[in-house]
């Protein structure tokens, strides 16, 4: 007899979602911009959503769903740059001139990848036990907006102690170093809190057909 396994349309969504912000993420980090006196990678647009999505799993479906997500999105990452560093290592085409480019955004050095693959787990199991946390000693669960802002603080904390040190410890100065750290916390915060009525929206939307939306997969 085969078994039917339901799956949540919008739990579906955002664990897609999820994965897609963290692939692009790492695209864009090749890439370094200005704003105003700032000067940060280009992933910043984008990895903060992956915090955001995280706090509405846990919001909606619990620490123990968020998990599975997370742990996705570590395979599907490693997987991303594992193929990607693989294309970087093959020999170009004689004819073809965009070697250099190809490894500016594909050729990720070992010791970042490890320090970004182990960032991104403490930073995301962080952030979402944070949050489940203070959702379980929060009255009717209410609160959404505090639980969402110092899970995110505490993730992102954790994520840039563990990631700029591995990463760039001993290339960039120190006193420089732990500048950019407090400023990817701030920004990524700011991030969210400026987020924060679309996120609110999304929570409510998936509570509302979290149940009543299922898809289901029948294993052949």
């Amino acid at each position: 007899m085969k078994k039917q396994v339901n799956v949540s349309l919008p739990f579906m969504v955002m664990g897609v979602l999820f994965c897609v912000c963290l692939i692009a993420a790492n695209l864009f980090e090749s890439k370094q911009i200005s704003l105003g006196p700032l000067e940060i990678t280009a992933g910043l647009i984008v990895f903060p959503i992956s915090y955001i999505i995280n706090d509405c799993l846990v919001e909606v479906w619990g620490f123990s769903k968020t998990r599975i997500v997370i742990w996705l999105g570590f395979a599907m990452n490693f997987f991303f740059v594992s193929m990607g560093a693989l294309a970087d290592w093959l020999p170009g085409a004689p004819y073809w001139t965009g070697e250099e480019g190809f490894h500016t955004v594909f050729g990720v050095a070992p010791r970042i990848a490890v320090a970004s693959f182990l960032a991104f787990l403490v930073g995301s199991f962080i952030n979402a036990y944070v949050m489940d946390y203070m959702k379980a000693h929060t009255k009717e669960g209410k609160g959404f907006s505090a639980r969402a802002i110092l899970s995110t603080v505490a993730g992102e904390t954790a994520d840039s102690i563990l990631f700029f040190p591995l990463a760039l410890g001993g290339v960039v100065p120190w006193d420089a170093l732990w500048q950019i750290m407090l400023w990817q916390v701030f920004l990524k915060t700011g991030y969210e809190v400026i987020a924060l009525p679309v996120t609110i929206q999304v929570v409510n939307y998936a509570k509302r057909f979290a149940d009543s939306t299922d898809v289901e997969f029948i294993p052949e």
